[in-house]
């Protein structure tokens, strides 16, 4: 098998309910699913976001990716979204998150990458995993013992977050190396939809939806009968068939193992921005 992994995928949006503009973009092309979540005000968010994910669209249509050659693009990605804050006050920034298939000694990877507080999730074997870790104030307290998990979706600050591209902001990517296998299930999304669906009915909705962009549908739609407080996006990504050394495995195969704006701020002393 040529490709590392064999991909379906299906992405939708939607500016939610309380937003003319949506500020999220993404990329949905075999072998990048991404998500970007703007932020800078007026068309400054939308306009950042579009702008990191056009430096990965050349990668469209290739069988693999490096971690080189998605540090070269997250390194171009910052330069253009830093240039569109020269001669203004306001800053302009975005969130980065999502997958780029990768090959290993001849075995397919899912390379994960997050920039900011949108998120990345696996579905496998019926568990859905949460692979990226929020880069924002909450998710501190958090991990500092100082506030719940609960309290945390209700906390004011849960939007301000301490990583992005731009915003004043130089602080590098997390990347994860991930064996896939036939079967998973990938979610890429803006923190639009899990702050208006729980973890548990994102995960009944991508184990029930045979097909992703009836996944990717039925999660946007659902976020924003939910409340649709923010913009909403949403990358499903299935792993069709995965390389192995000993040859390939096919989907399903034995190892497939409230009032408050909430818009995505950065965190002041990273971005300068209230």
């Amino acid at each position: 098998m040529s490709e590392p992994i064999v991909a379906l995928s299906g992405a939708a949006t939607d500016p939610g309910l309380r937003r003319s503009l949506n500020e999220d973009s993404f990329l949905a092309v075999s072998p990048v699913f991404l998500v970007a979540d703007g932020m800078g005000g007026h068309d400054r968010g939308e306009v950042a976001s579009a702008t990191a994910i056009d430096e990965f669209r050349a990668f469209a249509g290739r069988a693999s990716l490096t971690i080189d050659d998605v540090r070269g693009a997250l390194g171009r990605a910052r330069a253009r979204v830093d240039g569109l804050s020269v001669g203004s006050d306001a800053g302009a920034g975005t969130t980065l998150t999502g997958v780029v298939i990768a090959d290993v000694a001849g075995e397919g990877y899912w390379l994960a990458l997050n920039l900011g507080d949108s998120r990345t999730y696996r579905l496998a074997g019926g568990r859905l995993e949460q692979i990226s870790v929020d880069h924002s104030v909450v998710q501190e307290l958090i991990d500092s013992g100082e506030l719940t998990a609960e309290d945390a979706a209700r906390d004011r600050r849960r939007n301000v977050i301490t990583r992005a591209l731009g915003a004043g902001s130089d602080a590098e990517a997390d990347f994860w190396m991930i064996p896939a296998a036939g079967g998973d299930r990938i979610l890429v999304c803006s923190d639009g939809l899990p702050g208006e669906l729980p973890a548990e009915r994102i995960r009944t909705i991508l184990a029930v939806e045979s097909h992703p962009q009836a996944a990717a549908t039925r999660l946007v739609h659902e976020a924003v009968l939910h409340g649709g407080r923010d913009n909403i996006t949403a990358v499903v990504v299935d792993a069709v068939a995965v390389a192995r050394r000993g040859g390939a495995s096919p989907e399903g195969g034995a190892d497939a193992d409230d009032d408050v704006d909430s818009d995505t701020l950065p965190r002041e002393p990273v971005g300068g921005m209230a």
